[in-house]
């Protein structure tokens, strides 16, 4: 499906010096930030205190957040746990008060506005729990490189998959950068965000890899920056219907799905507007600046080959 075909190839990579320029000075900003500003880290690696109420009736979320957020919490996460009724609050470290005193604070705020409601369990959660998030997201992150590395390695050559990782490091520090900048809470939700760009993104890349393979093929006379200039313009159509559908969903919660997906959706959206960026003008240049000819791509036997035609041989 095609809302639109482009007849001439646009010439992306003329202008891939400067649009990389561009990404250098935009990941090295990324980077001083998160060294100088760091992370706003969320309950679940600094440590806090976690809480769990029932209500006699499915509880309002949004008016428990706003009655405990009366009592000076900023970072504070509201949601349901199993079932209408039930409530989990987070709270963030608090200096001089012990995690009893913060559990009675906020259940005398809570009683206030609905006697009924009864806490069921509430415990500290210390910094060591979030040293082992930490630790399991970075293992995370560097499985989901190392996959992809191998993957593209053995689908189509070493030169992609370094591309596409360089690619997607890309884009994964500017999300770091933006919270880092704006001080956005990271919590558990946007690293799973931030993992899940990783495979969106390595999806985009693969696309215009697959199709510049296929130019290679098909177009003997093109030049290794010509063929990537028509693999890339034959998918910008499939682009925008993809990922036009995807950021209005992710929109659609950004907007609609309330504070527990607010920085995930956000997470997503930076991810998705860069992923598209970096497929283009990050991983398909980096591919060419490697190196990345037609013998990498297409096989060649000596039964087809010809030595008086440089182009004969290549299987199709």
């Amino acid at each position: 499906m095609e809302f639109f075909r482009i007849k001439k190839d646009i010439p992306f990579m003329k202008y891939a010096l400067v649009l990389n320029a561009i990404s250098i000075i935009t990941f090295v900003l990324a980077v001083f930030f998160l060294t100088t500003r760091g992370l706003h880290l969320s309950v679940e690696f600094t440590g806090g205190t976690v809480m769990q109420v029932a209500y006699q009736q499915p509880a309002d979320v949004g008016k428990i957040r706003e009655q405990v957020g009366a009592l000076g919490y900023q970072d504070v996460l509201v949601q349901n746990v199993g079932s209408a009724d039930r409530v989990m609050i987070r709270l963030p470290i608090e200096k001089g008060v012990t995690s009893a005193q913060q559990g009675e604070k906020v259940m005398a705020a809570l009683k206030q506005a609905d006697s009924s409601v009864t806490l069921q369990r509430s415990e500290f959660v210390g910094p060591s729990v979030g040293e082992e998030l930490v630790h399991g997201g970075l293992m995370a992150l560097g499985m989901v490189v190392l996959g992809i590395v191998i993957y593209l390695a053995i689908r189509f050559e070493w030169k992609f998959g370094v591309a596409a990782v360089i690619a997607n490091l890309h884009d994964v520090v500017i999300i770091l950068g933006f919270f880092a900048f704006f001080q956005w809470e990271f919590s558990l939700s946007v690293l799973a965000g931030v993992l899940a760009v990783l495979g969106y993104s390595v999806n985009e890349s693969v696309v215009i890899f697959d199709r510049i393979r296929e130019a290679f093929r098909k177009f003997r006379k093109l030049n290794t920056h010509e063929v990537i200039d028509h693999a890339i313009t034959s998918t910008m159509s499939r682009t925008i219907i993809t990922h036009a559908s995807t950021e209005a969903m992710v929109l659609s919660m950004f907007f609609f799905g309330g504070p527990s997906l607010h920085y995930f959706a956000l997470a997503l959206t930076i991810g998705i507007l860069f992923g598209i960026y970096s497929s283009v003008f990050v991983a398909a240049a980096i591919a060419m600046w490697l190196g990345v000819k037609r013998e990498d791509l297409v096989k060649q036997t000596k039964k087809d080959h010809d030595p008086n035609d440089p182009n004969a041989g290549a299987t199709v």
